[in-house]
This record gives structure tokens, C-alpha cells and sequence, in this order.
């Protein structure tokens, strides 16, 4: 039942939303309604869940917001509805996810709301994952319901606000007792039910692509381990296989953009039985078409792995001399081409300058081992 709960919590949330209510208190109203379905479903089942919380959660709602005269305009607003339907809850996810990445609101914040109110996590879940006390949480969600809760909102927002946000969760990866990547992946998967975007099943594509790979990418000690060292038979190879279907059914509807771009070159990394083995070319010329959609610094630096691949290292490091000194993983990538390149002194250095500037534990420790193998190697 607590399964059942979870799911249908935000879509009764998106509900209460999108009749009028504000955020805050529709959510007091469907936690209400939990609490009471908790009570009375053991011994009395409905034929209907979310029928009955949405019936249950708009009682709470109008006794506790509403003046009599207030109460009699809403019970009758509601009344006149249509009743509730498959339809609807499709369309009130994307309501509710683009309410919760409303553009007012910071990325922490954006994230936090969306965990919180659509992820159906607890605020000790989402502050456990975000390593922050409770409290701190609390707070930072109380914020975002309130920057929101004057804003106008009775359709849709932006997808790619949506899609920017659920690919920061996405990235956070597995911390406190919550795998935010399979969170992440669960809310997309929502989101591509009720939209007809092939983006949201570009970002689907890329997220069960990368997700793939995550038993062979650290040690059980946690030391990272680089693609090309992986253990590829502990690849999920049935989720590799979902996300190529995805992103073949995205591509060929012929709209492409950012996410469908970087879920292929995952595939091709994917696809490859070795790091050797890796169509280099193909990678570099979607990275060509990712720039189309993003002309930013970090794809010009991750763009020039695969280039020193397919025209050499040398050519590559002329090509990062153009880009900015202070540019997040600058000196790893250099020190990259250095040791392809056969300088392994110089990539000792730069691995050394980059584990200084790293903003993990688990990078700076790898870039570190990077060094140090470099300099045993050159004795």
C-alpha cells in the first residue's frame, strides 16, 4: 500500500493545483488524506484510490482554507467537474513537475521541491541525500512554496526547465539512503508518459545509458574507475537495451536536440566491447551535433577526448589552449592528452593540479592514483 501511496500522492497533489489551491496547503490536504487512507483502506478498500484521496484530500482542503461563503463557491466548483480520469493525471504531471522547476526558483531549491512533493520523499529523505540537517530542508522547501505561491499557474511550464532539473537530481547520484539516480529516472519516466517530446525520451535514453554502467564504476572501497578500465560484463545490459530503444524511437522522429545528442554518444560508448573498440569518429561527430544545441565551454572540452582519438593528441591540446585556464576538469582533460600524447611528466603534474582543485573526495583521490601511476611509470 505505501508503494500505491507514494505514487498516487503527487497526482493528487497536481489535482489540488490545478483547481485553485494553493501549493502548500494542498499538500498539508493530501497528507491528511494519506494518513486517513492509512487508517480506513485496510478494512475498507476503494474500488477507485486516487478517486477517493482526490474526494478525501479537496474535504480537507476546504475545511481547513475556506470561509463558509469561500467553502459553498468551491464545493461548487468542484461538484461541477468532470470526474477524474487517466487523461487528467497525465497531464497534471507535467503541471506539477513544471510548477516545482518553476523558473523563480534556484536549482537546490527546484530540486528539493520536486524530490519533496513529486518524488513523494520525506524532507529528513531529501535532506539526508543532500547531507544538510533537516531543519536547513525544511526551510529551504517552506522558501520555494512561497516564491511560487503567488505565481500564476494553469498550464504547463517548459519541459526544458523540467528536464534541466530532473538531470541535476539525475547527476547527485546515490547519497544518504536515497538513489537520487534511480529517482531521477523513475520521475522521467512519468514525465515521457504524459508528454510527447522526444527529448524527455532523449533524456530517458541518456539517463538508463549512463545508469547502466554504474555497478562497474567504482571499487566496493569507492575509488573511481575511468570508463576505460571498466569491467564491461557488470554493464546492465537489458537497461543499455531499453535506452537504445528509446532513443531510436526519439531520433527517428526527427526532432532533435541536446539530450537525444548525448544519449548517442552513451550508446556508442555503450555499444563498444571494449574502450579500443570505440567508434570514435561517430562519437566526435555527434558531439558536432550536440553543438548545435550547446556551444558552451564544457562540451568544447569533453568534445576534445574523442578528437585526440581520431587526429591526435597534439592536435587536441592545440585546440585547449583556446579554452578557459579556469574551466571545471581543464587540467585533467590536458593531463589526459599529455599521457596519450607520451609526455607522462607533464600529465603527472597536471593530474596533481586537478586532484588540488577537485570537488570530491572520490575524484581527488582518483586524480591523485592518476599522478602517482604516471610518476612510478616515468622513474
Amino acid at each position: 500500500m505505501n508503494d500505491l501511496l507514494r505514487d498516487l500522492s503527487p497526482q493528487v497533489l497536481a489535482v489540488l493545483v490545478r483547481r485553485g489551491a494553493d501549493f502548500a496547503s494542498a499538500e498539508d490536504a493530501v497528507q491528511e488524506a494519506l494518513l486517513e487512507a492509512v487508517r480506513r483502506w485496510p478494512d475498507e478498500p476503494p474500488a477507485d484510490p486516487g478517486a477517493w484521496l482526490v474526494t478525501v484530500a479537496g474535504r480537507k482542503l476546504i475545511d481547513a482554507q475556506r470561509s463558509e461563503t469561500a467553502r459553498r463557491r468551491r464545493e461548487r466548483r468542484v461538484q461541477d467537474e468532470p470526474p477524474q480520469g487517466p487523461t487528467e493525471w497525465q497531464d497534471d504531471t507535467l503541471l506539477l513537475l513544471s510548477r516545482c522547476c518553476h523558473p523563480a526558483l534556484t536549482p537546490a531549491s527546484a530540486i528539493a521541491l520536486t524530490l519533496r512533493a513529486v518524488g513523494g520523499l520525506t524532507t529528513a529523505q531529501v535532506a539526508r541525500a543532500f547531507l544538510v540537517p533537516e531543519a536547513t530542508m525544511g526551510q529551504r522547501i517552506s522558501r520555494a512554496k512561497r516564491t511560487i505561491a503567488g505565481e500564476r499557474f494553469d498550464r504547463p511550464g517548459d519541459v526544458r526547465a523540467v528536464l534541466r532539473v530532473l538531470y541535476l537530481i539525475f547527476n547527485e547520484g546515490f547519497t544518504g539512503d536515497v538513489d537520487l539516480a534511480a529517482e531521477a529516472i523513475r520521475l522521467t519516466r512519468q514525465l515521457a508518459a504524459a508528454t510527447d517530446d522526444p527529448e524527455v525520451d532523449g533524456l530517458l535514453a541518456l539517463m538508463l545509458l549512463h545508469h547502466a554502467r554504474g555497478a562497474a564504476r567504482a571499487t566496493p572501497a569507492g575509488t573511481l574507475i575511468p570508463l576505460g578500465l571498466q569491467d564491461r560484463s557488470l554493464w546492465d545490459t537489458a537497461m543499455i537495451a531499453e535506452g537504445v530503444t528509446i532513443l531510436q524511437a526519439a531520433l527517428g522522429r526527427d526532432r532533435l536536440g541536446e539530450y537525444q545528442a548525448q544519449a548517442a554518444i552513451a550508446a556508442l560508448h555503450d555499444d563498444a566491447s571494449s574502450y579500443a573498440e570505440t567508434d570514435w569518429l561517430q562519437i566526435l561527430e555527434w558531439y558536432d551535433e550536440l553543438r548545435r544545441f550547446d556551444d558552451g565551454p564544457m562540451v568544447a572540452l569533453n568534445r576534445l577526448v574523442p578528437f585526440a582519438q581520431v587526429f591526435g593528441p597534439e592536435n587536441a591540446l592545440r585546440q585547449l589552449e583556446r579554452l578557459d585556464p579556469d574551466l571545471p576538469r581543464r587540467d585533467a582533460v590536458a593531463a589526459y592528452l599529455h599521457e596519450v600524447a607520451g609526455d607522462l611528466g607533464e600529465a603527472a603534474r597536471l593530474y596533481a593540479v586537478a586532484a588540488g582543485k577537485a570537488t570530491s573526495t572520490a575524484e581527488r583521490d582518483h586524480l591523485r592514483t592518476e599522478a602517482a601511476r604516471l610518476r612510478q611509470n616515468d622513474l
